[in-house]
């Protein structure tokens, strides 16, 4: 292991840096992105309950914002619960807004990790490639120890950066696609919610 590093020089360490940050990242988000975490299962009905019994003074308003991604949302639309529903639509649509930033703030790393580890890789490249010709006009081409070490830094860093880049995109996508699952399970408890505040 060891090897390869010293193999790849200085850009292998800033791709190791990039694979230590992506692989934070993606154990974070699957912990955060937990759908319990997310959109409790048995909150929507607690809270239509609450509705129900005209329980909603300022406390539980404030408890549920900070219950989750969901109850943030839910309590977007209590707080403005006695106006009509096209303005409680449009502050539950700015809320929604501020959950989804705050649920891919994360991602946009991951995604400038996916796209700059290949370009990186290339400069590794670069990197070996001039190594190569610069032995090859001081020794000439006779010698091939002397033009294995910038090959092998080429392929070395170009295999890295890929082998970083291409988890750090799938995950990207995979949490993206979760996200917008997740974005349309709480439009519907919030519609619902809605519904039951006109009635």
């Amino acid at each position: 292991m060891f090897e390869i590093v010293s193999d790849g020089g200085i850009v292998m360490i800033f791709l190791l840096i990039l694979m230590a940050l992506a692989m934070m990242i993606v154990g974070e988000r699957f912990w955060g992105l937990r759908n319990k975490e997310i959109i409790p299962e048995k909150l929507p009905n607690q809270v239509i309950k609450w509705t129900k019994q005209k329980n909603l003074d300022v406390q539980h308003i404030e408890k549920l914002s900070k219950n989750s991604p969901l109850g943030y949302v839910m309590a977007a639309a209590l707080h403005k619960r006695d106006r009509p529903r096209e303005e409680i639509v449009e502050s539950v649509e700015d809320a929604g807004r501020h959950v989804v930033h705050q649920l891919e703030k994360p991602l946009n790393w991951l995604n400038a990790i996916g796209e700059v580890s290949p370009l990186l890789g290339l400069l590794g490249t670069v990197i070996g490639m001039m190594k190569v010709f610069a032995n090859i006009m001081e020794f000439g081409i006779g010698n091939a120890n002397q033009l294995a070490g910038g090959i092998s830094q080429a392929l070395t860093t170009t295999a890295a950066g890929l082998i970083v880049a291409i988890p750090a995109v799938l995950f990207y996508r995979y949490f993206k696609n979760k996200i917008a699952d997740q974005i349309i399970i709480m439009e519907q408890r919030v519609m619902e919610l809605i519904d039951s505040l006109n009635k």
